[in-house]
């Protein structure tokens, strides 16, 4: 009977034995199937990623990093407002539009700052301060979300990660974006030539995008265009922030614009940009016969009798004059124009951004409109007046009411008031001066702003000649931005004359790099406080000794304090403070 079994079990056996090989080939086969379909969907994913830098990737090993490193982050700066964060594997998901911290065992994020990463953001996407829209957040996520998330793409570029503020704007564009986005990149050795600029604001390339490439050999990518990469981004190394040091205006968000209250730049640092653009843009200053050049606009804030004002200049001064105008010539060849001009004439607007391209010694003229005032909207007057930008700057307004075209009808945005009550319309008729006011859409502003002006050469002509400086305006010399050093071995001695008179004696020797600079006018600041006191005394002095008599008191301690000043406004650091007694 067992061999009848077995015979009768044989055939059932060889079956099992040959759908499990079948199986086993089967399995073996989908598996191949499946990693076959893997590597390709990772060579897609690495293709992807080489599409940003020619450096080749790793991509299996980058997913590794990611999944066990998860995002690192570290930033400097105590505030939102003057925060930039450097970050390793940022990712940003496309569909949600949302920046995703992963974390794993080994995220770094510095600061930590928990829920007050919130109040109200953890940085400005901008240079523009603490703007509600220029805000940078992300999302976070456990690593082990990435096995049921997108494959991510990865960027191996080193990317600068930002919002441009205005790009339709030339004068935003400049002091915006472009000296923020040089300096900061400027900071980082690694934000070089090669790096990738990323604009997260979701404009469109706007009128002026080259400039923007002037920065890097990379194409810059736009939010839009991330779409089209994958659903999930991953940024291998990104730096996200703006330096906000090279800003010096306002617009006037929180307070009427003006300049900031602290400005970090000078003008040594704006010429140092402004070569480099011309550098790119392969533009060399030449030198040659002065000339003066007029901004031509097109469509609004025209100078109604450009031709007389162009003739009555060139009389006035024997020079040539030129016109210039972004509507219709090409930026770089205004730009080679202004860098040899002697003078710069344009009605307020944008284009007079380009004036930081002006050689030093130049003029910068700046027209008003009629009822706006001049020294309530400062841009080009704060930047020509920078230490070290060596400009003259010189502002006339229009003051006669029957020399403007107003355009009550346009839109809104264009100056137009008709959409206001008729109250309102009459009184910003009547109006002779715009109030102060803040951003954005003032209506008496914008329909104050957008006039057409008939220029009275007898009152420009008065305001030039009673402004202007007349030695050769090109020929100036660069001002010292140099500071001193501190003044060296300070000595105070105290004596007693009488029982109610002293007299207290300070002497120092000059700082150490005083004998190397050819500086003319140097003087010395002394600070006298009795001890315990809360206030000084200020003395600004001549020599390198001095006995003070006056409020000196026997028996007293006094603490004096000695720095050095150079040309009024270059300041040394003071010595160590003096403890003077009897």
């Amino acid at each position: 009977m067992r061999a009848i079994g077995c015979r009768m079990n044989l055939p059932a056996v060889l079956n099992g034995l040959l759908v499990s090989v079948v199986a086993a080939l089967l399995w073996k086969y989908v598996r191949l199937i499946e990693h076959t379909s893997q590597l390709e969907e990772e060579l897609q994913l690495t293709r992807q990623s080489q599409e940003f830098s020619q450096v080749r990737i790793d991509y299996h090993g980058a997913l590794l990093a990611l999944q066990e490193h998860g995002t690192r982050m570290v930033c400097t700066g105590k505030m939102h407002t003057d925060r930039i964060c450097r970050f390793d594997y940022l990712c940003y998901c496309t569909e949600a539009e949302e920046f995703v911290f992963f974390h794993s065992n080994a995220s770094v994020m510095l600061p930590n700052l928990g829920p007050r990463r919130f109040q109200p953001a953890l940085l400005d996407l901008s240079s523009v301060e603490d703007h509600n829209t220029q805000y940078f957040n992300f999302l976070e996520l456990p690593a082990a979300a990435l096995k049921f998330m997108p494959k991510p793409v990865f960027v191996p570029d080193v990317t600068l990660i930002l919002n441009r503020f205005n790009p339709d704007n030339l004068m935003h564009i400049f002091h915006d974006d472009l000296l923020p986005i040089y300096y900061t990149m400027q900071q980082y050795s690694d934000l070089d030539d090669e790096a990738r600029l990323v604009f997260m604001e979701g404009w469109g390339e706007g009128a002026h995008f080259d400039l923007y490439r002037l920065l890097s050999s990379k194409q810059p990518l736009l939010k839009e265009q991330l779409k089209t990469f994958g659903k999930l981004m991953c940024f291998t190394k990104s730096y996200v922030g703006l330096s906000k040091m090279t800003t010096w205006y306002q617009y006037g968000f929180v307070q009427p614009q003006g300049p900031k209250a602290n400005i970090l730049i000078s003008g040594n640092e704006i010429r140092q940009f402004a070569s480099f653009v011309m550098e790119r843009l392969n533009i060399t200053r030449e030198e040659g016969d002065d000339y003066i050049v007029v901004f031509k606009r097109t469509t609004n804030r025209l100078i109604l009798n450009e031709a007389e004002l162009l003739l009555a200049l060139a009389q006035e001064f024997q020079m040539r004059t030129v016109t210039v105008s972004l509507e219709e010539q090409s930026f770089d060849s205004i730009i080679q124009i202004i860098s040899g001009a002697t003078m710069l004439i344009s009605m307020h607007g944008a284009q007079m951004i380009t004036s930081m391209f002006l050689p030093r010694g130049a003029a910068v003229v700046e027209l008003f409109p009629y009822a706006i005032n001049s020294e309530q909207y400062t841009p080009y007057k704060t930047l020509a007046s920078l230490p070290g930008m060596d400009l003259q700057y010189v502002a006339w307004r229009n003051t006669m009411e029957e020399n403007t075209v107003t355009y009550p009808d346009r839109p809104w945005d264009q100056g137009g008031i008709v959409h206001l009550e008729k109250e309102e319309q009459e009184r910003i008729l009547a109006s002779k001066e715009v109030p102060r006011h803040l951003c954005c859409r003032n209506p008496e502003w914008l329909f104050r702003i957008y006039q057409d002006t008939t220029v009275d050469i007898v009152s420009f002509l008065n305001v030039l000649r009673e402004t202007l400086k007349k030695p050769n305006l090109k020929k100036a010399k660069v001002a010292s931005t140099i500071h001193p050093g501190r003044v060296r071995e300070p000595k105070c001695q105290m004596s007693v004359q009488a029982t109610n008179e002293a007299k207290l004696s300070v002497s120092w020797q000059i700082p150490w790099n005083l004998k190397y600079l050819k500086v003319k006018e140097v003087k010395y600041e002394v600070w006298i406080q009795e001890q315990g006191e809360n206030t000084y005394m200020p003395y600004i002095l001549p020599h390198q000794n001095y006995t003070f008599l006056e409020n000196i008191k026997p028996f007293t301690t006094y603490l004096v304090w000695v720095r050095c000043i150079f040309n009024k406004n270059l300041l040394g650091p003071f010595a160590d403070v003096l403890i003077c007694k009897t």
